[in-house]
């Protein structure tokens, strides 16, 4: 079983996972050349690499925050083309910790793609129905305006619209301190409305990194994924935070690591940035 946990300060953190899929190698790794990231990670002969989906719960001043809900479910067609693989789910997950899914209080979608939100419904309703689902203004904007760069990223209506009708969303516009210790920040690149999460207590820092930082071998600066929408704003958006996640000794929590669940970078002098696994 994936879940993996940690304290910081007094929040209690735990990874949790919605199955395993396959990403284009290529499109995961932009114009690195295909010789440089098989020394990371390998590839099938369909050139797709492994990848997990891994939410996050946070655990503070009883309330339960869930960061992501996991991967839409779609049909045989998509599960195929995916390789989406349910070794576990998210729902079996928060089970193991003796938590249903009315225990959720805040869902934080840092953005609306099909394998971070996926799993915002279930069965056509709220999958969370007792959590407010918080998500940037811009993000569900584009949602709702799709385009022919990411259209292939949203399915709105199976998993965005109903929290709409349900009157579950509170929408975010820019960065917002949530709780005590909690707080999204704007990380554009990916798409215009991505955030990510800041966790600060006793002096302890852990991000989620949606996916500005999607494993821990992307963490070089060149790394950038062929799927972001606006690659030089990413790269711009990577030299303003990491620096200071470094300098901070922040954790990093990224969404699709497929072996890990936290790592913190270190410095490299020609490439900026390496992460290591804890």
């Amino acid at each position: 079983m994936w879940l993996k946990q940690l304290k910081i300060g007094d929040m209690r953190v735990t990874s949790l996972t919605d199955g395993k899929f396959r990403l284009d190698g290529g499109a995961m790794f932009g114009t690195v050349p295909k010789v440089l990231w098989t020394k990371l990670t390998p590839s099938d002969d369909l050139n797709r690499i492994a990848l997990r989906i891994n939410p996050l719960l946070v655990q503070t001043s009883g309330k339960n925050i869930l960061i992501e809900t996991g991967m839409w479910e779609g049909d045989e067609k998509f599960q195929s083309m995916f390789s989406l693989e349910r070794d576990s789910t998210i729902f079996e997950g928060l089970r193991q910790l003796g938590l249903d899914r009315t225990d959720i209080h805040l869902v934080i979608n840092t953005h609306l793609h099909f394998d971070h939100a996926g799993r915002n419904v279930l069965e056509g309703k709220p999958a969370f129905p007792n959590a407010r689902y918080l998500v940037q203004k811009q993000e569900l904007h584009d949602a709702h305006h799709r385009h022919e760069r990411n259209r292939a990223s949203y399915y709105t209506e199976q998993y965005v619209a109903p929290i709409e009708e349900a009157g579950l969303f509170d929408v975010l516009d820019g960065d917002t301190e949530i709780l005590n210790g909690i707080k999204v920040v704007q990380i554009p690149g990916h798409n215009l409305g991505q955030q990510a999460v800041v966790l600060e207590s006793e002096g302890q820092m852990l991000v989620y990194t949606a996916d500005l930082l999607p494993t821990l071998v992307h963490a070089p600066y060149p790394y950038v994924m062929g799927y972001d929408l606006y690659p030089v704003t990413t790269l711009e958006t990577r030299k303003r935070f990491f620096p200071e996640w470094f300098e901070k000794g922040a954790i990093l929590a990224p969404p699709h690591d497929p072996e890990y669940a936290f790592g913190r970078l270190e410095m490299h002098p020609k490439s900026g940035f390496l992460a290591k696994p804890l």
